[in-house]
């Protein structure tokens, strides 16, 4: 009897971002991506998301690799967290493997990881199942679509791609082994696709359309200094800019240390051609003529200490925005960033600066594919059934219909969501919803250090505020020695609100007063009684409802 596969969906179905699933054959499993998510506006104080690794951590003995089909965040950002509860080899492109290096090197990880280069239509067996690495296309150089050779046949999953068939470094993505794999006895069982730009109808434009536009941008502001953000990941862009800013006489000036990081291993790799003698130290950017300069740096997403927003909020030692500057923001905004977006292109006009973005000009492309590509690689690989991966649930939902209007069987089209398992046999598929544990972990500055409740205490205390009362009491008669005082943060301000404060104290120290009179003295009544009594009067008093913490100290 052939032994039946399973994939378990850790995340990213539902969502951009967290993506990762696992390949599963007679007890051992194969990690597909492991990324992080950006924190939505209703996470206060959350850096990153995680998926949950419970299912994970308790199967750690028998992971036996993790994939990884190209070094975005939203797909290998979260590596290095994984690592603390497993051990495993990591294969990948040695650009992809280069770029995940440093944060899991950073966490001190290294030694529970081996990094395992693959090439270009590389087969390699990994564990249960022979992986095969065929090159795509996408917004960071060397991604992979990854065929996986099963018990039950092939399953093939796209990874983030787009078709495009003039990229920057001439690496075009291998359609013919897809068709090939696709075209064989046992054809392609299930596919697994990336869907976020489903809703897009037509083709996404080509990378090397951002060139064209910077070359136009450089030849028309030849006087300015130019200052372009990008994600440090995105080296094509990065060799784009960076020709074209050649291309007019300026010196390129790198800023941010994932940039600066990124672009070493990208000139070590050979993915990047920046001569030398045409870059120039930061420190040394700022003596040179305005016209002379282009500055690429990180922080196209608004990310707080990133370098652009520093520049923006006048508090970049090195960078200085000047009234004259062209500043480029090359990427888009992805979801929950942009608020973060809009508040630096706010600021940066203040100053008097010149912003580009993608809404006022064609300085960025996508790097998935849109409903033209997507509804090609189903034709393509024609296979026999369907699930749609890595986009919120109505891009799913709109790639599950391309797939119905291609011929797919309706009942081979299959809408998983986060916590979802397959189990494929030879007889067919069956879905288990929420088989396992798919929530979000979120990371504030140490994993696991915020939880549901930790959030909701952030939200209220964000809407409502905290008062604080501070009260001694004699511990054997219960009555007040000193206090109430009231302290307050969010609810009202306490120098425009002393008359309130005032009637808030004597709300206190009544209840209190009543409390002693009926014996009740003892430590935790007395808390109770403060915390109460203050609580119904500021909402009696302002039908607000901030959080009343009672600070009861004895004598």
């Amino acid at each position: 009897m052939v032994a039946p596969v399973r994939i378990v969906f850790l995340g990213g179905l539902g969502e951009i971002g967290r993506n990762c699933f696992c390949l599963e054959v007679s007890g051992e499993i194969v990690v597909v991506d492991c990324g992080i998510m950006f924190p939505e506006i209703d996470m206060p104080g959350v850096d990153l998301v995680l998926p949950d690794f419970t299912y994970l951590r308790e199967r750690a003995d028998d992971v036996v690799g993790i994939v990884l089909t190209h070094a975005h965040e939203d797909h290998a950002g979260g590596l290095s967290f994984l690592l603390r509860d497993l051990s495993a080899p990591i294969y990948g492109s040695p650009l992809s493997l280069g770029l995940a290096r440093r944060r899991i090197e950073e966490a001190g990880l290294l030694a529970q990881t081996q990094l395992i280069p693959v090439a270009d239509g590389e087969t390699r067996r990994i564990g249960p199942v022979e992986a095969e690495f065929v090159p795509v296309t996408h917004s960071v150089p060397h991604a992979f679509a990854v065929a996986y050779h099963t018990p039950v046949g092939t399953i093939l999953h796209t990874g983030d791609f787009k078709i495009d068939l003039t990229p920057v470094d001439g690496r075009t993505p291998d359609l013919a082994r897809l068709g090939e794999i696709a075209s064989r006895p046992e054809g392609i069982r299930l596919l697994l696709s990336d869907s976020t730009n489903a809703e897009r109808q037509g083709f996404t434009p080509s990378e090397t359309t951002v060139g064209v536009a910077m070359r136009d941008l450089f030849r028309a502001h030849p006087k300015e200094r130019f200052i372009v953000a990008s994600f440090a990941s995105h080296l094509h862009r990065v060799q784009q800019v960076a020709t074209e800013a050649i291309a007019t006489g300026r010196k390129v000036a790198l800023l941010g240390r994932s940039m600066v990081h990124n672009v070493a291993i990208g000139r070590e790799l050979g993915v990047l051609d920046i001569p030398a003698d045409s870059t120039v130290d930061i420190a040394e950017a700022s003596s040179l003529p305005p016209g002379d300069v282009c500055v690429i740096c990180t922080g196209s997403q608004g990310e707080p200490m990133s370098a652009l927003s520093l520049i923006a909020a006048h508090e970049h030692k090195a960078v200085h925005i000047r009234p004259d500057d062209v500043v480029v923001l090359s990427a888009h905004a992805i979801p929950g960033n942009e608020t973060n977006v809009d508040r630096v292109i706010d600021a940066l006009t203040r100053a008097g600066a010149q912003v580009v973005h993608d809404k006022n000009a064609p300085v960025h492309v996508s790097g998935h594919g849109s409903a033209e590509e997507l509804r090609f690689m189903l034709a393509l690989t024609h296979p026999g059934s369907f699930v749609p991966v890595h986009g919120e649930y109505r891009h799913m939902s709109a790639h599950a219909e391309l797939a119905r209007r291609s011929g797919i069987p309706d009942d081979q089209v299959i809408v998983c969501e986060d916590g979802d398992a397959l189990e494929i046999t030879e007889e067919g598929i069956t879905v288990e919803r929420d088989a396992v544990p798919a929530g979000y972990l979120y990371v504030d500055g140490i994993v696991g250090d915020v939880g549901q409740g930790v959030l909701r205490d952030r939200r209220n205390l964000a809407e409502e505020g905290v008062v604080v009362v501070i009260v001694t009491v004699d511990q054997h008669s219960g009555e007040v020695v000193t206090g109430p005082e009231i302290v307050t943060r969010g609810w009202v301000h306490e120098h425009e609100a002393e008359a309130l404060l005032d009637e808030a104290k004597d709300a206190v120290r009544r209840s209190l007063a009543e409390a002693a009179q009926e014996g009740a003295t003892d430590f935790e009544t007395v808390r109770r009684h403060a915390r109460r009594s203050l609580g119904r009067f500021i909402n009696e008093r302002t039908k607000r409802r901030p959080a009343v913490i009672p600070v009861v100290m004895e004598v």
